[in-house]
């Protein structure tokens, strides 16, 4: 399986704009997947909840969604991308799961990061993995990394590849996300977005590093903190279905729950 993501920097409050950017460098891409960041397609730091209601917009409606459609029909290919999303009187940072066929899931982010708790809802869709092309993948966003609970819900569901959209501005998760791959056995890829968003709240600089990681915790693909960056990288989802780390070592069957229940 081709997959990969597309590290770039979004304008903020320009989605026409942002479109654009990923239909040109995703024009010639041949993978199966390929992620985007978290909140790919508006930019990420809002000064309050009204500034984002005018930029959030409701999957089934959304011009951006039906152009990820047609480019995923185009390439036979499927895209995980972050999308503020508006339902009703809510509004999510979510990731949407995009093929050929239309929007396939949306999650929206558990965790919310920061001064997001003063704008978006928090998420109310319960963690779980998508088949698509044999493969198991199972959505996070951003923020999502700090929590094992996240991946480990995912993987313990089956789920063979992570896709982690991002807006990283703390310099710990591309090391965390090695730790996360090797106590799941499970890929995962972190498309994270570059450059800096000067906003009426303040200035933030995002850090790049967009990576692929192996089962086995190996960085297999990655990015500088800059550039704008399109990776493509082969793989084998089989490979995360092997959960021995020796013999007489599982990942998931040595487990013992019953002593767990602080954090249950």
């Amino acid at each position: 399986m081709n997959v990969g993501y597309y590290q770039f920097s979004p304008c903020f409050g320009d989605p026409a704009r942002n479109l654009e950017n990923v239909q040109d460098a995703l024009s010639g891409a041949d993978a199966d997947i390929i992620v985007l960041p978290e909140l790919a397609f508006t930019g990420y730091y809002f000064e309050n909840r009204k500034e984002l209601s005018s930029l959030a917009e409701n999957v089934s409606s959304s011009k951006i969604v039906s152009a990820l459609i047609n480019l995923c029909k185009s390439h036979d290919m499927y895209i995980a991308t972050g999308f503020a999303e508006s339902d009703g009187s809510n509004i999510y940072n979510s990731a949407l799961l995009i093929g050929p066929t239309g929007a396939i899931h949306t999650y929206r982010k558990l965790h919310l990061f920061n001064t997001e708790k003063e704008y978006f809802d928090p998420g109310n869709i319960s963690l779980k993995p998508i088949n698509i092309k044999g493969a198991n993948l199972g959505l996070m966003i951003c923020y999502d990394w700090v929590f094992p609970e996240v991946t480990r819900s995912l993987a313990a569901q089956g789920a063979d590849i992570i896709l982690h959209p991002s807006n990283l501005v703390l310099a710990y998760c591309q090391k965390t996300m090695v730790s996360r791959c090797i106590e799941n056995s499970v890929y995962a890829i972190t498309a994270n977005r570059t450059g800096t968003e000067a906003r009426p709240r303040g200035q933030l600089t995002f850090t790049g590093q967009s990576q692929i990681v192996d089962t086995k915790g190996s960085i297999i693909a990655s990015s500088t903190v800059e550039n704008d960056d399109l990776v493509i990288q082969d793989i084998d989802p089989s490979t995360a279905r092997d959960k021995f780390i020796t013999e007489n070592n599982h990942l998931f069957n040595d487990r013992r729950p019953e002593y767990y229940s602080a954090i249950t």
